[in-house]
């Protein structure tokens, strides 16, 4: 069943275990270098902007930041293009500090993110 536009997966009641994986974690704690837009989004991933959108919603690869447009991360949105699902579900859990998530940050230029996340957690 999909959900409606704007409804997240972790609470339209698809699975009792969204929440639980990390579902919605996208962008958590946000920072603008990670965003995209999701024109960005759509040429990087030769893709239309509603397939961002829908993926945003479907996939939680991004969220609405302050109620404003879709901003898609480019670490979960790499994740997803490369079909890199265990890494997808570490990022979207909460977990920046993992080296494979931290791969793609680095890979992104935004290791620095990584490192500042590390020493304020230890």
């Amino acid at each position: 069943m999909q959900p409606y536009a704007g409804v997240s997966a972790a609470t339209d009641g698809r699975s009792h275990c969204l929440a639980e994986a990390g579902r919605g974690r996208c962008l958590i704690p946000f920072d603008r270098r990670e965003g995209l837009t999701t024109a960005e989004a759509a040429a990087r991933a030769n893709r239309t902007e509603r397939t961002i959108r829908m993926w945003c919603r479907d996939l939680d690869i991004g969220r609405r930041v302050a109620g404003g447009p879709w901003m898609v991360s480019r670490v979960a949105l790499a994740m997803h293009l490369n079909d890199d699902a265990p890494a997808l579900r570490i990022y979207l859990a909460g977990d920046r500090t993992s080296p494979a998530v931290g791969a793609y940050f680095a890979a992104e230029g935004l290791g620095d993110l990584v490192e500042r996340w590390r020493t304020c957690t230890a």
